[in-house]
C-alpha cells in the first residue's frame, strides 16, 4: 500500500495545481496568460514540473487581502488590521454601538427600564411557626 504513497501524493498535487489555475482570475496570472499555465499544469503535471512552475512563477503572489503574508491575518497577531475577522468583545465598533445603546436605553433593568433593586430571595411561609403563633 505504501507504494501507492508517492502516485497519490503527485496526483493530489496535479489536481490541486489545475483547480487552482482555473480559479484564479486572469487578470492576476503572472508571467503567462492563463490557457498557457492550465496547459502546462496538464502537459507535465505527471513529473510535477506544471504544477511547481504554477506555483512559483505562475500563481499570484499572496497578500494581505488574500490571507497571507504578515499584518493583520486572524491567528498573525496583528490586531485585525488587515480586514480578518476580530472577536466582537475586541472590536471597537461593536463596543461602542453597546455602548450608545446603553446610553439611550438606560442601564439594564426590567421592564421599565429602571434597574432592578436588589432583593433577598423570598421564603416560602413556615406552617409550624404560624401554628405556634396561633397557639398562644
Amino acid at each position: 500500500m505504501l507504494r501507492y504513497l508517492p502516485f497519490l501524493l503527485v496526483l493530489a498535487l496535479w489536481i490541486y495545481a489545475f483547480i487552482d489555475v482555473l480559479n484564479t482570475p486572469e487578470k492576476e496570472v503572472r508571467n503567462l496568460p492563463k490557457l498557457a499555465w492550465i496547459f502546462i499544469v496538464l502537459l507535465f503535471g505527471e513529473v510535477l514540473l506544471g504544477p511547481i512552475a504554477w506555483f512559483v512563477a505562475g500563481r499570484p503572489r499572496r497578500t494581505a487581502a488574500y490571507g497571507g503574508g504578515s499584518g493583520g491575518g486572524i491567528f498573525s497577531g496583528g490586531g485585525g488590521r488587515g480586514g480578518g475577522w476580530v472577536a466582537p468583545d475586541d472590536n471597537p465598533d461593536f463596543l461602542k454601538s453597546l455602548n450608545d445603546e446603553t446610553k439611550r436605553n438606560g442601564p439594564a433593568g426590567g421592564a421599565d427600564g429602571k434597574p432592578d433593586e436588589e432583593k433577598a430571595p423570598e421564603r416560602p411561609e413556615d406552617d409550624t411557626n404560624k401554628k405556634k403563633d396561633d397557639e398562644k
